[in-house]
């Protein structure tokens, strides 16, 4: 075992490679591979601790939830379903203020249900919400910061990447971290209703001229049973998925097969042609490959600080605070969010949670509670500027001159501080995220 300064020399080269723009999974291979030659005394034994490492992680069952779990969403965003799927829920919000807000929160909500990635549920509603709000007069930061702050909902309503990507790292049980997953994730979608409806009270004319909806004609009975199929279609999806799961009827990896079969009938249903299909499959190896690498290089990051007793190192500083578990997971927050302004939330927990999970359960956290508690605050990072990469993916599919990266990150603030609130309640009510997961056992 090395001495605390191997251990510093470790973290500051790693923060250093990636600040300066050196892919995050070059930083951790190289950096692992190189920590484990000096720690063992030979190039040759890290490297077989790296290719056992790999050949592990490619031949783990769980690894192919990933690559399932998207080719579902890529299915059901090519077929047309979200589109189907907002304006079914803002014909079902007709009669509230700020509709077309609410709409958009409802939609991503069930949307990053199907995709569990909240990039592409801005990208898509982008598209969909962005140029209706403008056709009735809302205020632009408020209907571009409603995009932006309910993409955040992909990340923690399950199927989530980072919830896989979070147990396969922590060797948690990613079914009761998905069930665990959805009472804070309708909690959340909860709390950003009340905000719209409030704003939408107390501030009407932000909302342009959204009570003239309620007026609108009757749709076509044909577009109207297309959006159903699409919308229906997709709720169903995630009833089989999530039902699935948590009464115990299939496993995480089965439950993707199952959806990516699902996924497949619905976009046939919804006319998507051969070529769309291949696309799918296509785009589903570009985000799932680098993903896989990531998990890949991030298992021998664990190795590495298992062997070169960083961890427990990192533990010592922690405990210099005090006995206060309070003020040890307060300084774990506050270091997501200052790398939520720099990395991708994908990085921050490959790069924090093999260090952070074990402290936790030192700390006598739940460790249910605690991952919840750690994609909040990672989310939060999503809209925290200079990065925000759910306000980055707004600004690059709104073609509107007007939809400025000030604007967008001064409309995402509402719902960055409601982040922040649920990761008080979280920490105070653990039973919000543990509740759900009890009742599988």
């Amino acid at each position: 075992m090395a001495g605390p300064e191997f251990a510093i020399a470790i973290i500051v080269i790693l923060i250093l490679s990636v600040l300066a723009s050196v892919p995050v999974v070059l930083s951790l291979g190289l950096t692992s591979f190189f920590g484990l030659a000096y720690l063992t005394g030979s190039l040759d034994i890290a490297g077989s601790l790296l290719a056992n490492t790999t050949y592990e992680a490619i031949r783990d069952y769980v690894f192919a939830v990933i690559p399932l779990f998207v080719l579902m969403g890529e299915f059901i965003s090519r077929s047309g379903a979200a589109a189907d799927l907002y304006k079914l829920v803002n014909r079902g919000f007709r009669r509230l203020p700020g509709r077309l807000a609410l709409a958009t929160v409802g939609g991503n909500a069930v949307f990053g249900a199907v995709t569990g990635v909240s990039i592409a549920s801005a990208a898509a509603f982008s598209r969909i919400a962005y140029p209706e709000m403008v056709q009735h007069n809302y205020n632009k930061s408020v209907a571009l910061g409603s995009i932006a702050g309910s993409a955040s909902l992909g990340m923690l309503i399950p199927p989530s990447v980072l919830l896989i990507v979070w147990g396969v790292i922590s060797e948690q049980s990613i079914g009761q971290l998905f069930v665990a997953g959805v009472i804070p994730g309708l909690l959340l979608a909860a709390m950003f209703f009340v905000f719209i409806v409030g704003l939408a009270t107390v501030r009407p004319a932000l909302f342009g001229n959204d009570s003239d909806l309620t007026d609108a004609p009757e749709a076509d009975p044909a577009e109207t049973r297309r959006e159903l199929i699409g919308g229906l279609g997709v709720l169903g999806l995630i009833v089989a998925v999530l039902g699935g799961i948590w009464v115990g009827a299939f496993t995480p990896t089965e439950a993707a097969g199952i959806g990516a079969l699902l996924a497949l009938a619905l976009a046939l249903l919804k006319g998507v042609s051969l070529r769309g299909l291949g696309e799918a499959v296509l785009e589903t190896g570009r985000i799932s490959a680098p993903l896989l690498f990531l998990l890949i290089t991030a298992q021998m990051y664990s190795r590495l600080l298992a062997l070169g007793g960083i961890t427990d190192f990192i533990q010592s500083l922690f405990t210099l605070m005090g006995d206060n578990p309070s003020l040890v997971l307060a300084v774990m927050v506050l270091v997501w969010f200052v790398l939520g302004m720099f990395i991708d939330s994908v990085s921050i927990i490959l790069l924090t949670v093999p260090i952070f999970a074990p402290l936790a359960g030192t700390l006598g956290y739940d460790p249910l509670a605690f991952a919840i508690i750690g994609i909040v605050a990672i989310e939060a990072g999503l809209l925290t500027p200079p990065l925000g990469l759910c306000v980055y993916t707004v600004k690059g599919c709104v073609t509107d001159p007007d939809a400025t990266l000030a604007r967008i990150f001064l409309g995402s603030i509402p719902y960055w501080i409601i982040l922040l609130i649920l990761v008080l309640l979280v920490t105070l009510m653990p039973g919000i995220a543990t509740w759900l997961p009890a009742q599988m056992l």
